[in-house]
């Protein structure tokens, strides 16, 4: 018998493992959230409780975010007032805006893994994207009352819009690749200044971590 193949398979499917990044997506708000991940599905999430999802090196555009006041019905079909995923509970694709989004990409350029919270598509839950391993000490947190201060053209129910979402300008939008802030990105940087507020603004919002770092996004921190 045979068991080369077995055990080569084994051995593959082990190293995988080994290097696939986890993520801890806990809850701490004192309501109910719906966390949402690209790739991974979705989760609801009652105060206190925590979610793992894990994501292989060369997953790239992933995305985990909190979805609001929620309605499921026994088959995963519902609606949710922010961060809807086309009406089911296990997403398969992005949210609708607003959503605060933690970003990530894992095993990329010189063994790197990128992450970022972005407020392009808005905010809707206050959110720490940060390392859960000792060999990365990075800590990204976007934590003001956006939603309490949000200027009156990206108000919507449950969350404040982002501008390119809400607008659909050229200019907040950066289609061309060729932009820079606005008044209202800026609103959204003085308060978060190290999340993504527009198109272009790597250079104080896009952040690494040695790949093999494992994660953990939590929401209200």
């Amino acid at each position: 018998m045979n068991t080369l193949p077995t055990l080569s398979f084994l051995f593959l499917t082990l190293f995988g493992l080994a290097h696939a990044a986890t993520f801890d997506i806990r809850n701490n708000c004192p309501y109910t959230v719906w966390a949402a991940a690209s790739p991974g599905g979705g989760r609801r999430l009652n105060r206190g409780e925590t979610w793992q999802i894990s994501a292989a090196p060369g997953t790239t555009q992933a995305r985990i975010w909190a979805r609001t006041n929620c309605q499921f019905d026994a088959a995963g079909n519902g609606k949710c007032e922010t961060g809807d995923c086309g009406g089911v509970l296990e997403c398969r694709g992005y949210g609708q805006a607003p959503n605060t989004l933690a970003e990530y990409a894992i095993g990329q350029f010189a063994n790197q893994d990128f992450i970022d919270i972005s407020n392009i598509d808005g905010f809707n839950v206050p959110m720490e994207f940060s390392s859960n391993s000792p060999g990365c000490s990075r800590v990204i947190k976007c934590t003001a009352d956006i939603v309490g201060q949000c200027p009156n053209e990206l108000r919507v129910p449950g969350g404040c819009n982002g501008p390119c979402p809400m607008l659909k300008t050229e200019e907040h939008c950066c289609n061309s690749g060729n932009c820079g802030p606005t008044p209202l990105s800026r609103f959204f940087k003085e308060r978060c200044p190290d999340a993504y507020s527009y198109p272009k603004d790597d250079q104080t919002s896009l952040f690494t971590c040695p790949t093999g770092t494992n994660y953990k996004v939590i929401f209200c921190p």
